[in-house]
């Protein structure tokens, strides 16, 4: 049975949100370890490449095979060396303790919690993430508009918020970033830091 692979259609994401508001808000510096723990087409881990010199690294994983494959042509096209794509997704993250910088999860948590995976998969982040790393997650506004998902699926950053701290995460800022005229970021570390 030969497999099936996923080829990711439509706009970008990426797209819909101030790209430079971004970046600036992150702080990424040149030897960071940026993970982009559900990557979809890549574009983030794309535009963070400029961004993190060779020292740095960028782990973009997916867990649709297909979209994976397309992230390594563009990879290759481009001459790209810091990015790592992989099939891999949040619930289990092949890397090791303590070893990110910024984990970044957009437009997926949201997806996470009525599944009840949201537990797995912050512990998961939590264990990868340093002493002084950062989860940056991005979600839709819970407003009515005709970009994006569904109102009824999308995640107040309130919301997001109270779930993060239950699970031991605090908020870096006290508010959402708007990042887009859809989009919020909200940025967290983690809490009661302990060896693993």
């Amino acid at each position: 049975m030969s497999k099936q692979k996923n080829i990711p259609t439509g706009k970008s994401r990426f797209d819909l949100i101030d790209q430079e508001k971004f970046f600036r808000e992150l702080e990424i510096k040149e030897d960071a370890i940026f993970l982009d723990a559900v990557c979809g087409c890549g574009d983030y881990a794309l535009a963070a490449a400029s961004r993190i010199g060779e020292q740095g690294r960028i782990y973009a994983f997916d867990l649709q095979e297909g979209i994976i494959d397309r992230l390594i042509d563009k990879i290759v096209a481009e001459g790209i060396t810091n990015i790592v794509p992989r099939v891999a997704g949040p619930l289990s993250l092949p890397l090791g303790n303590n070893t990110i910088d910024i984990c970044l999860m957009v437009i997926a948590f949201h997806d996470l919690v009525p599944q009840g995976d949201d537990q797995k998969a912050l512990e998961e982040i939590k264990r990868v993430l340093k002493p002084s790393g950062v989860l940056a997650v991005i979600e839709f506004k819970k407003i009515s508009g005709h970009l994006g998902l569904p109102i009824n699926i999308r995640i107040k950053s309130a919301e997001l918020d109270e779930t993060l701290r239950f699970h031991g995460f605090t908020s870096v800022k006290p508010r959402e970033i708007e990042v887009g005229e859809y989009s919020y970021l909200s940025l967290y570390r983690k809490d009661n830091v302990q060896p693993y």
